[in-house]
Order: structure tokens, then sequence, then C-alpha cells
């Protein structure tokens, strides 16, 4: 498994139950922890015999290799790993018998978002009682921006957004206010009195 840099047990199981399908080796599961599974590996030389390995491991199994019908495996490979894929992931028509939409549905029930025009902007700032000024900088601002919510996140809905921005456009004028008679001083003040 090191060698081969393969990390789980099941994935080397499944890759030995392959090459015995295909014909490169015969693996005989033992199903056994204690006792080792058997896995004969076929001599695909060719030669008369002279070849120029001078192993000394004279005890090693080597079964005699059947006769293959290459095609007929390589089908059954197709087929075994277009199921699996299948499994992994269905198809849009399963999906659609099954009642579960698709990923290209949801894009297409949600509609995109298209930024708005600044007519449309004033029209809804308008109805909100709000001024035509604020719905300029609204769109000015956003649309500077490339209409981004935070300067992250796109955004979806430029209503809401809009809303929000009145909300804390509200609160921003009224602190700004508060700010200016808080710091706002007598020209006529006379320093000479003691505080």
């Amino acid at each position: 498994m090191l060698a081969c840099k393969i990390g789980s047990a099941n994935t080397y199981t499944k890759c030995l139950k392959q090459l015995d399908n295909w014909g490169y080796i015969e693996y005989k599961p033992s199903y056994n922890p204690a006792r080792g599974s058997l896995v004969n590996l076929y001599n695909f030389d060719n030669s008369t015999g002279k070849g120029t390995d001078k192993g000394t491991d004279k005890g090693a199994v080597i079964a005699v290799r059947p006769s293959l019908n290459y095609n007929k495996l390589y089908k059954q490979y197709k087929q075994e790993k277009a199921e699996s894929f299948r499994r992994l992931k269905p198809d849009r028509e399963d999906q659609k018998a099954e009642g579960k939409p698709s990923k290209l549905n949801k894009q297409e029930s949600k509609s995109r978002f298209t930024p708005p025009s600044l007519d449309e902007v004033k029209e809804f700032f308008l109805d909100l009682k709000s001024t035509v000024s604020e719905a300029e900088n609204f769109h000015n601002y956003f649309e500077s921006n490339g209409w981004l919510v935070g300067g992250k996140a796109k955004m979806k809905n430029w209503q809401a957004a809009a809303k929000n921005w009145l909300k804390r456009s509200a609160k921003f004028n009224s602190s700004e206010n508060g700010a200016k008679n808080r710091l706002h001083t007598n020209d006529d003040k006379e320093y000479s009195t003691p505080l």
C-alpha cells in the first residue's frame, strides 16, 4: 500500500479485485484477519526461457494465465465506472423523476441580480418618502463598488439594501446633528471667568 501510495485498505482491496477481474492477477481473499490473502501472479513472459533474469526465488507461485477477451473486459470496466459515477452523481433526468430540482433549475428559478437604473432607484426612494439626493447617493455608492454588499458579497436584492440605507442614513444624520449641537460654542464666550 505504501509503495502504491494507497492510504485505505478498502481502496487496496478494490484495486486487487479489479486486477483479478481484468486478468492480471489471481486474487483469493481469505476474509480472515489472522491469515493473509493469496495473490498469484501470471507469467507474461513469451520468450523461450532464455531470459536475462537470474533470480534465485524459485518458491514463487506462478499461475497459468487464462485466455481473456480484452474487449469484453474493457466494456465491463466502462460499465462499472459508469455505474459508480451514476451512484455518485445522479442524472438530471433521474432527479426530475424523483422530484428533486437540479442545480440548473435552481439557478433558473432564482433570477440573476441586475443593477437598477437611476430612475428606478429614484422612484423607489420617493415611494419610501425619501429625497432624490439620497437615491442618487445610494445609486452612486453601489455603482462605484460593483453592487457589492459590505465590499465582498454580490447584492441579491437592491430594494432591501435601499431600505437599510435609509435606516442607517437616518441614524447617521441624527447623530451628525447631535454632534454639531454639542460642539457648538458661543463666539462671545468670556475666558476671564474661572470654570
